[in-house]
């Protein structure tokens, strides 16, 4: 029989590992607070996410829904990883196509929470009908989420306001009017033009900002992946009444630093290899640099980072994931590099079990793209950030770190985005070798935030109760056997 105080609830993260991931990580953390979750995902990616410890299995079903049918959108693609940046709104046109399958479910055992990501405009009206409350988990940083999103204003909806607060490029390259504080969390021109040209090009038909203002204004609370010990400005700005619903910061999900690595044996075996030739450099002489497997770097950008990598000299780890686009970069280094550094550097093609390198001895800085579950692991393992944003929220990362002194980012040329190999072995030797002393202190300073599982423990403890409190209550006589004919364990549709 059910737990009295047991929750059922629904998780429907974005098909980017950048955010399934930490939508499984809160699934775990609320399964171990005895309340049930079904995640919703698509068949290929359910199968490539971790698996819960067996203590949570039997509270954490898998609903795998298939994507239709889309043309433009490569077959078996299921996440961003799987297709070239400019396929992504292919994507978002497939995944608006789960709502009819979506909606069946809910129509019959509807739960008592709906916790879901960006994309879904359609869902906040099913879930109203239904009577069921929604929770956007906004799974990137408060000082992210107040730039790209204006405070809501009585008599208006977040729709109007995001739809028309700015329209051309050049107004995201200053923080935006209602942020009361002195900030540097804002766009380059070039940065902010890319993300323009594909919104103009959105082949699914429904704008980011449409998406991200419907899913906003249809909630009950906004749940932000932030602490005040990190972001106290931002995060009370959003509490002080800024969407006129709760604010609530649901802590960092900082990495079990005990085990910093699965135990399956594909793992331990690529980990063999990789912790061979770490074992053999100095402590804290190695550069990492792995840039997410979200967006692919130009061939001129992995050019001028492979030969400043070599000009500075300094050992390196690089972790370069193979593109799925047709342009993709993931084996275009310059000619000789790789027979030229083969006594400096590792090159590793494909996946690396990153909080093992990160967590390891030898390995003195890492090179980032500034997606936010990457500087969380960082900082969780003490180590120095150099800065190297790409896309989407990592710029605002960027600008964040910086102006906090606890990041260093690369400089790149203010008109085109160019990046210079000067500037990346500049850049790395301030990190490793110039300023690497005060680095290591402030990544030691943000290890005692982001490594604090008590006090981030702490936070989901008050969200869960949150949920309780304020969550539909199911029926007495409804219990989980029944609703396992819908939510059972690794349901299909």
């Amino acid at each position: 029989m059910a737990d009295q105080n047991e929750i059922h609830i629904v998780m429907l993260p974005w098909l980017a590992f950048g955010h399934m991931i930490p939508f499984l990580e809160l699934s775990k953390l609320l399964a171990q607070r005895g309340h049930r979750i079904s995640f919703v995902s698509t068949p290929r990616n359910i199968a490539r996410l971790p698996k819960p410890p067996p203590n949570l299995a039997p509270l954490i079903s898998f609903v795998k829904l298939s994507l239709p049918h889309v043309d433009g959108l490569p077959e078996n693609a299921e996440a961003t990883s799987d297709v070239s940046y400019e396929k992504i709104p292919y994507l978002k046109k497939a995944f608006d196509g789960l709502e009819q399958p979506l909606t069946r479910i809910l129509e019959i055992s509807p739960p008592d929470w709906i916790i879901y990501d960006f994309p879904p405009h359609w869902l906040p009206p099913i879930a109203s009908r239904l009577g069921v409350p929604c929770a956007f988990f906004y799974t990137l940083t408060a000082a992210a989420i107040a730039f790209f999103v204006p405070p809501r204003t009585q008599g208006s909806t977040t729709v109007d306001q995001i739809e028309h607060s700015r329209t051309k490029p050049k107004h995201f390259t200053a923080p935006p009017n209602w942020v009361p504080f002195p900030s540097d969390v804002a766009f380059r021109l070039h940065e902010i033009l890319r993300m323009f040209d594909r919104v103009d090009a959105n082949a699914s038909g429904v704008s980011d900002l449409y998406r991200l203002s419907s899913t906003m204004n249809g909630c009950n609370i906004v749940v932000v992946r932030s602490c005040i010990e990190f972001e106290a400005e931002w995060l009370n700005l959003l509490q002080g009444g800024f969407f006129q619903k709760p604010v609530i910061p649901v802590g960092l999900f900082p990495p079990e630093t005990k085990d910093t690595g699965d135990a399956d044996d594909d793992v331990d075996e690529r980990w063999i290899g990789i912790s061979e030739w770490l074992d053999k450099q100095r402590e804290g002489s190695v550069v990492y640099i792995a840039l997410g497997s979200e967006v692919t770097p130009s061939r001129d950008e992995m050019n001028e980072l492979a030969l400043g990598l070599e000009l500075s000299g300094l050992p390196f780890f690089w972790v370069i994931r193979m593109s799925p686009g047709p342009t993709g970069s993931d084996c275009v280094l310059p000619s000789g590099f790789e027979e030229r550094t083969g006594g400096q550097g590792f090159i590793y093609r494909g996946w690396a079990p990153q909080l093992k390198v990160l967590a390891h001895p030898s390995v003195g800085s890492f090179v980032t793209h500034c997606g936010w579950s990457s500087i969380i692991e960082g900082f969780a393992l003490g180590c120095p950030l150099i800065l190297l944003p790409l896309l989407n929220d990592q710029p605002l990362n960027a600008r964040l770190l910086q102006s906090k002194k606890i990041g260093l980012e690369i400089p790149r040329d203010e008109r085109d985005g160019s990046l210079s190999r000067d500037s990346v072995a500049e850049s790395l030797r301030i990190v490793m070798v110039e300023k690497a002393e005060f680095f290591k202190a402030q990544a030691r300073e943000m290890q005692e935030i982001f490594g604090n599982k008590a006090r981030q423990d702490q936070y989901v403890d008050d969200f869960t109760q949150y949920l309780e409190d304020h969550g539909r209550q199911c029926s007495q006589s409804v219990r989980i056997e029944e609703k396992s004919i819908v939510f059972g364990q690794n349901m299909s549709l």
